[in-house]
């Protein structure tokens, strides 16, 4: 690849920044001058609009900053995109930020963009998900790269997440449809669509579902609409926190919903979200498992995703509740009290759940 000294950040075709590499290969960050002009922060906490320059850590995102590591592939994607370079001769090994964020270019999640663009463009495609599947498959457990690799890679190599999945384009509906993991049931696919049906039926905000050919789950993507892309940002990119790890308590995450939106009603929409992922046994709710997205100008919570009984850190919740990983009701309540729920609505939205939610 080529080398890539800087990047130029854009959203909505408008320049907001450009990204640099230190000597220790730390990112660096300004906003663009006219930007500051007429724009809104990209991450308030991290990068505030302000003329100066933003340095990142190096932990827990190798140097960058938790907004443009959203825009990069984790796991399955990640997966794809080093046996995709290698399959063209090239070591991921050795890429930058800079060289893996041009790679991504305007095919992100989110709106932000980056250039220079080595992105590949896709094309509307009917999809036999059948042998997309097969060959995802074949991926996870051997070396094989196969003759659908540059397909896979096209409509899956930016997403995040462990079990393999792409990105679609069906009746001008942009969708995400998820394939079977190795460890997964045969019918992981069924599983998490009925979740999606018992999250709405809970009042948890969710983009449309689907079950595709009977086995693949797809859901609606809530960062394209046909207005254009939304500016989306996970709790993770927000605060800098390391989702790979136990990192935030629900505590953490109902302040921060309330600090960024500024609204009690979004506190009460993550609140619900919270109580549906303790009756469910959701417990891989790391701080990539929630997102906030800026719409005209205001930060709002984003529709929930990635609901279904799982494992997570040791057996228990990734995200505390009350600092406990196995949470009683007292806990609960206790993370309502501590940002200002009201105590009555707060049992009723757990007795609400407590009365969908099957018991196992």
């Amino acid at each position: 690849m080529n080398e890539v000294k800087v990047i130029e950040v854009f959203k909505d075709k408008v320049k907001i920044g450009r990204i640099a590499l230190t000597p220790d290969f730390l990112c660096a960050f300004e906003y663009d001058s006219a930007y500051l002009s007429f724009g809104t922060s990209i991450s308030p906490f991290n990068l505030p609009l302000k003329p100066e320059l933003f340095i990142a850590k190096r932990t827990p995102f190798n140097g960058g900053f938790g907004v443009f590591d959203d825009s990069l592939p984790d796991g399955w994607g990640n997966l794809i995109l080093d046996r995709y370079l290698r399959s063209k001769g090239i070591d991921p090994a050795k890429l930058t930020i800079l060289q893996r964020l041009a790679l991504i270019g305007n095919t992100g999640r989110g709106a932000l963009a980056y250039r220079p663009d080595y992105s590949e463009s896709t094309r509307d495609e009917i999809f036999d998900f059948d042998t997309l599947a097969n060959e995802a498959e074949k991926i996870l457990t051997s070396d094989y790269d196969g003759e659908f690799l540059d397909t896979l890679y096209a409509h899956g190599g930016t997403s995040g997440g462990a079990r393999p999945k792409v990105f679609v384009k069906i009746d001008d509906t942009e969708w995400l449809v998820k394939f079977k993991a190795t460890m997964d049931p045969v019918n992981v696919g069924e599983i998490e669509y009925n979740y999606s049906l018992l999250a709405k039926k809970c009042g948890i905000n969710m983009t449309e579902t689907r079950l595709f050919e009977g086995k693949y789950f797809g859901v609606e993507r809530f960062d394209r609409t046909p207005q254009g892309k939304i500016h989306t940002v996970s709790a993770a990119g927000l605060l800098n926190a390391d989702y790979r790890v136990p990192s935030l308590d629900y505590g953490d995450l109902l302040q921060l919903c309330h600090i960024l939106t500024k609204n009690m009603e979004e506190v009460y929409r993550l609140f619900r979200l919270m109580v549906f992922n303790i009756a469910i046994k959701n417990r891989d709710d790391h701080a990539k498992n929630f997102s906030f997205q800026l719409i005209d100008g205001e930060w709002k919570l984003s529709p929930a995703y990635d609901l279904l009984p799982s494992s997570g850190f040791n057996g228990f919740h990734t995200t505390t509740i009350n600092n406990n990983g196995e949470p009683t009701i007292s806990d609960v309540m206790a993370v309502a009290d501590r940002v200002g729920l009201n105590k009555t609505r707060s049992a009723e939205i757990i007795e609400e759940i407590k009365m969908t939610v099957p018991t196992p």
